[in-house]
């Protein structure tokens, strides 16, 4: 089969950075090629080259039997960072687009009746860009993208910030473009998105370390893959000692059960191995790609937090460290959150997961001090936020879904604010800074804008930030979106030890996985609650209604929502 576009010895360097180091790779018509790697392994910037954006510093570059850029009406891209214009509306969206695309007058209306009605965004074509949940934005990226059909496609990131349910819409919609022929390109941190692509690219550093169908990826790590039961240790612990064991590379929390892999010249170890109480059961898991992913990475993090053994123990007391009593929000005639109650003992992760737009960032915020409710009460660490809201926040660390940063300092400067705005005393502040620099691996960057470093260093910034006055209390809005997974592995390796010592975390997240690490979460869907439990009890309940033999998260979190519309439906029909 001949490639729409391929690459051949590929290099590109900044300074003395080689951000693509020898990189040869192809998109084939009508298949899903998938491009993986961790935060600045070159994904962006291979990408980039193939749209014309930017030059390569040596190698061949053909895109359609042409140099990048001759080509550009049959050529699509949807950029990481969306190329809309939030002050313009869904159609007027379109309309430039398909002006700057070159697509005739006469032919614009008809394609973009066939957008709207692809992407399902025709109720919406008057509202500003702006006002979009993540994944209706996604979707408005994708249609701006084929607003004059091409033949190869290169989607950055597609997925970042969106909901289980709209990147099935989003991978259903391009299944559907390689069925014409078109090629797609897809660059993805979700690695259940690169299983399913024909072929896969994985980077690291710049080099290419892995090419061909996900499942040799997948096979590599064969009868290596443990699911461990039955330990009478809390599961954050086990974990823990799990991960600092020599012969495991990799571990993750599934609800009550721990998934592990074993290193390639590792015996896998029995259930005595792990001195964990006579109940203790292991058994072998089927591979994942995520798996080799890890695998072929080296790793991933071991399990002790640096960050959690400095931290203080946060006391053990009677009250709810987090409360909600019928938290509502409503703006104009539009209720972002109703009726929202929950209880947070100390020690706990509580997520709030639910689909973009759904309620989850209002309530989050009602609780943390920054949106008065309309009606309803919530407290943190025993402080109320109707009462003492000041003594509220000043109980709790809070990680921003669009990083809680300022960009256009320091890193050195940033930490020094945060310590400031902490009101910590001065030889508190500088013990605290130091600490973070060390812990976080800051050193390097200290004197970079915060704006300009990448994805993975950002997220770690804001946890510093988050934590260096060592509050009781965490409240983490999708902490991770966008984040490689090696990073997002480091991440909960720090907040799991954190909880260990009795910190409190209320999170939201659009990664199923993660929502394993939570003792409880609640559905929030259409402003509403609509399930709660434990990871398990909501996996049982999704076993009921769909008869899965062994559902995932995710597939938790979509059973549940469409029996929720199911029975919506048949009210208002009745």
């Amino acid at each position: 089969m001949s490639s729409l576009a391929h690459t051949d010895n590929l290099v590109k360097c900044f300074d003395a950075n080689r951000a693509l180091d020898g990189v040869s790779m192809a998109i084939e018509p009508g298949r899903i090629t998938g491009l993986v790697g961790p935060d600045g392994a070159g994904k962006t910037t291979l990408i980039r080259i193939l749209a014309g954006l930017m030059a390569p510093t040596s190698g061949t570059v053909t895109v359609l039997d042409g140099k990048p850029g001759e080509k550009l009406d049959d050529l699509g891209y949807m950029p990481q960072r969306f190329g809309l214009y939030e002050d313009l509306s869904v159609l007027e969206n379109l309309k430039l687009y398909a002006e700057v695309r070159g697509l005739a007058k006469d032919e614009q209306q008809a394609s973009f009746d066939k957008l709207m009605e692809f992407t399902d965004l025709a109720r919406f074509q008057d509202r500003l860009a702006g006002k979009l949940s993540g994944g209706m934005k996604q979707k408005l990226g994708l249609a701006c993208a084929l607003v004059k059909t091409p033949k190869v496609l290169l989607l950055d990131e597609p997925g970042v910030g969106v909901d289980p349910i709209s990147r099935r819409e989003l991978w259903s919609m391009v299944g559907d473009l390689t069925e014409q022929g078109i090629g797609v390109l897809w660059s993805t941190a979700y690695l259940d998105e690169a299983e399913k692509c024909d072929t896969v690219y994985l980077l690291n550093e710049g080099q290419l370390l892995f090419d061909g169908p996900p499942a040799d990826l997948t096979n590599r790590v064969k009868d290596r893959v443990i699911r461990v039961t039955g330990f009478e240790e809390r599961r954050r612990h086990f974990l823990t000692q799990a991960l600092d064991r020599d012969d495991v590379i990799d571990g993750r929390i599934q609800g009550r059960s721990v998934r592990l892999l074993i290193g390639d010249d590792k015996q896998v170890p029995d259930a005595a191995a792990f001195n964990a109480g006579p109940d203790t059961k292991v058994e072998t898991a089927d591979p994942r790609f995520e798996d080799g992913f890890i695998e072929r990475l080296g790793g991933g993090p071991k399990g002790t937090s640096a960050l959690a053994e400095r931290y203080r123990t946060i006391p053990e007391t009677d009250e709810c460290a987090i409360e909600a009593k019928g938290l509502t929000k409503v703006f104009g005639e539009f209720t972002a959150a109703k009726d929202m109650n929950f209880r947070i003992p100390r020690g706990q992760i509580f997520g709030l997961l639910g689909p973009n737009g759904a309620g989850k960032s209002t309530t989050f915020k009602m609780l943390c001090g920054l949106l008065s409710p309309t009606s309803g009460t919530g407290s943190v660490a025993g402080k109320s936020l109707r009462h003492s809201r000041a003594d509220a926040r000043a109980s709790l660390g809070y990680m921003a879904q669009k990083f809680s940063l300022y960009g256009d300092l320091s890193v050195r400067q940033n930490l020094d604010f945060f310590a400031g705005a902490y009101e910590l005393p001065r030889d508190k502040a500088k013990r605290a800074i130091e600490a973070m620099i060390e812990i976080f691996e800051l050193k390097d960057k200290l004197g970079v804008n915060a704006g300009t470093l990448p994805l993975g260093f950002k997220q770690r910034l804001a946890l510093a930030c988050a934590v260096m006055h060592e509050p009781p209390v965490l409240f983490l809005d999708e902490p991770t979106s966008g984040v490689d997974p090696v990073t997002r592995r480091e991440f909960w390796m720090h907040i799991n030890g954190l909880v260990e010592k009795g910190v409190t975390v209320l999170v939201t997240t659009h990664f199923m996985d993660e929502a394993e690490y939570c003792d409880r979460a609640t559905l929030i869907y259409r402003a509403e609650q609509i399930a709660t439990g434990t990871p398990d009890e909501l996996k049982a309940e999704a076993a009921r209604l769909t008869r899965a033999e062994d559902p995932t998260m995710e597939d938790a979190f979509i059973a549940l929502i469409e029996e929720f519309d199911r029975k919506r439906e048949e009210k208002e029909a009745a």
